[in-house]
This record gives C-alpha cells, structure tokens and sequence, in this order.
C-alpha cells in the first residue's frame, strides 16, 4: 500500500468534513472506491488529447452529412 492509499480512517475524516454520515461499517468501502476512482482519473490525466477541440465544438451530424457528400 502506498503512502497515497486513502485510509478507511482518511474516508471517514473527508465525510466528516463534508458533512456527510458515513456508516463505521461503510469506511474499507467508500476508501476502496475512492482508490479505485483515482486511478481510473489518473489514467484518464495520462492521455495526449492533442488538437482534440473541446466538447463544445462537437455538432451533431456533421460528420455524417460530410460524409456522405
């Protein structure tokens, strides 16, 4: 385990300041899943998007009526 890992403990301290209840029983769960969803965004922040344009850029079925053509 890596000095990073977020402890049940650590879970129930964030939930805490939040003010969200957070079960004893539901720490080694919401820590987990809290693991798990980082490294699923760190591999996300990995990636080269390049020239990609923003979402905002994106028009529906454009690409279809150029293709078409």
């Amino acid at each position: 385990m890596s000095p990073d890992d977020l402890t049940p403990a650590e879970a129930a301290r964030w939930a805490a300041r939040s003010s969200l209840p957070l079960a004893p029983e539901r720490h080694a769960g919401v820590a987990a899943t809290a693991e798990h969803i980082h490294s699923v965004v760190s591999v996300l922040r990995e990636l080269d998007f390049g020239d990609t344009p923003p979402s905002a850029a994106y028009r529906a079925g454009e690409e279809q009526r150029d293709a078409a053509v």
